[in-house]
This record gives structure tokens, C-alpha cells and sequence, in this order.
């Protein structure tokens, strides 16, 4: 699994560097990434975040977009920022709909016999791409990684986090900008869930979905969340962030563990996500620097 140099590009003293391999969890298909890496990875491992982007998006939109690379740099921790789904599986009706397929592919394994081949972010971003960084020998320091994303990223980034901690090797924390908090209940994880899954919602809600998983998770956590109430998906009822608040408060963990913010008059766009990013970057910097 070589990784091959696609782009790079200097910015704020760092590195952004593109990166594909043939990814034996997505079927064998090419993956794409980016990594940023901060001036300190010239002479030394550093710790690392990464980000986990929405629906429609690729490897290229928290880059560009996010205003995350000022910030890591000055706080020297490097950005991974994976593709949100495989490319080019050829599966049918995998183009239908914007939600659902490419670009879609909500940080699960899928268990569905139909997507099952291709459909596997989450070992992807798990198991396979720290593992072929780690073999292409960049700078990082795995024993210092925490996550984060937006809307089905922040998804993503949560229940990763949350099943990281069964584990022999967590996360260090999580943050998310309008996260999908309990999509067993919002129509794009249903509709996610019953394509994917052979076991529907039954089998999401013990994995991949955070508002369930953390009425189970042992503290202390280390969460951060934004959303705005300007959102049209929060109006929508598709992000849910209140069940997540009242989760957690009913299995005990405390405000400072669990930090959920509603923010008034912010929408679901890049302003806002580039708005708070500092402040997501600055939280992560302080764990992972401890």
C-alpha cells in the first residue's frame, strides 16, 4: 500500500501534502488524502488530528475551506483530512442521490451485501490509513491523536471517538462542528443506515450512533461540539444536538466533560465551521500537548 505523491503546497511555514494509495478497505480502489504537516515535522514526530468532512465533500474541502492550517501550525499538530467515501465502485445507484453513495459514506463498515465490497470508512480511517502513514514513515506521533468533523464527519468523529475508548488506543478527545448526534432518529441516518447495514437502525445503534453510544461511555470524555441555530439541517431536525445534551447529562457526564454549544443566528456553511475552528484547534492542541 505505497503511498504516491499526488500535490503539495507551503502554507504558514508547513506543508500540505496530497497523498493516494490502492486502499484494500474500499475494494481496492485508489483513496485520496491530504496531511498537513506543521515546521515542526522537519525535525520531530508530532501529535494529530484528524478531520472528517461532511456529505458531498472530498479530502480537499476541510483544507481548503476549513481554516484549520494557520492554527496548526502555531500549535505544531498535524491535520489528516481522508476522502468521505470510496470513488469509482461502479455500484448501482450508488450516483442516485446526493446523500447517500458517493460522498456519503458515513464513516461506517458496511455489512449490506451490495456496498459491503466498498463501503468500509471506518476501518479506512481506523485501522488502514494510520497504518500506511505509519509504513510511509511521515512525522506523526500516533500515541497523540484525537478527531474531528462536520455535520456527517462530526457523525463520524464522535462515534469513532467513542468506540476508540474500548480500545487500547483512544482518541484523545473529539469535537465536531453541527454534528449528525443521533442519526438513528434523522432521516439521512436512517436512510444511511438501511442502505448500508444488513441489520438497519438495530445494528447502527450499538456502533454509530453518539447520543446512544454515550449514555454507555465511562468518563472522563473529552467532547467539544458547536451547532448553530441558523442551520437549515438543525431546523430539519436532522442534527438532533439537544438529544446529545440530554444523553449525557442523564448518564452523568458533566458540562465540562461534554461541551455542547448552541450558537445563535450560525448556519451549517464554512463560515461558520471557519468561525469556530481556532477555538476546536486550541482544545485538541491543549489534550494532545498535556
Amino acid at each position: 500500500m505505497a503511498l504516491e505523491r499526488v500535490s503539495s503546497n507551503k502554507a504558514f511555514g508547513g506543508d500540505l501534502i496530497k497523498f493516494k494509495f490502492k486502499s484494500e478497505s474500499l475494494g481496492g480502489l485508489d483513496a485520496n488524502f491530504n496531511v498537513y504537516l506543521p515546521p515542526e515535522a522537519k525535525q520531530t514526530s508530532v501529535p494529530v488530528l484528524i478531520y472528517l468532512a461532511g456529505l458531498t465533500c472530498t479530502e480537499d474541502t476541510g483544507a481548503q475551506k476549513g481554516g484549520f492550517l494557520r492554527d496548526a501550525s502555531a500549535e505544531g499538530i498535524a491535520i489528516i483530512f481522508p476522502d468521505t467515501s470510496p470513488r469509482g465502485a461502479g455500484i448501482d445507484g450508488e450516483d442516485a442521490d446526493w446523500d447517500f453513495g458517493t460522498g456519503a459514506g458515513f464513516y461506517l463498515d458496511a455489512t449490506a451485501s451490495k456496498w459491503s465490497k466498498y463501503y468500509n470508512m471506518y476501518s479506512h480511517i481506523t485501522a488502514e490509513l494510520p497504518e500506511v502513514i505509519k509504513e510511509s514513515g511521515l512525522p506523526i506521533d500516533w500515541s497523540k491523536k484525537s478527531i474531528f468533523g462536520h455535520s456527517m464527519g462530526g457523525h463520524g468523529a464522535l462515534t469513532i471517538y467513542l468506540e476508540s475508548l474500548k480500545t487500547n488506543s483512544p482518541f484523545l478527545s473529539a469535537s465536531a462542528f453541527a454534528p449528525i448526534s443521533n442519526p438513528i432518529k434523522a432521516p439521512w441516518g436512517e436512510k444511511a443506515f438501511k442502505g448500508y447495514l444488513s441489520g438497519g437502525l438495530e445494528e447502527a445503534k450499538s456502533k454509530y450512533d453518539a447520543t446512544e453510544a454515550i449514555t454507555k461511555a465511562k468518563g472522563p470524555l473529552k467532547i467539544l461540539v458547536d451547532s448553530g441555530t441558523s442551520d437549515n439541517f438543525y431546523k430539519q431536525k436532522q442534527l438532533l444536538p439537544e438529544n446529545l445534551i440530554a444523553a449525557a447529562k442523564s448518564a452523568g457526564h458533566s458540562e465540562a466533560d461534554v461541551n455542547i454549544r448552541i450558537r445563535d443566528g450560525y448556519d451549517h456553511s464554512y463560515y461558520f465551521i471557519s468561525t469556530f475552528a481556532p477555538e476546536h484547534i486550541q482544545y485538541h492542541a491543549k489534550i494532545l500537548k498535556a
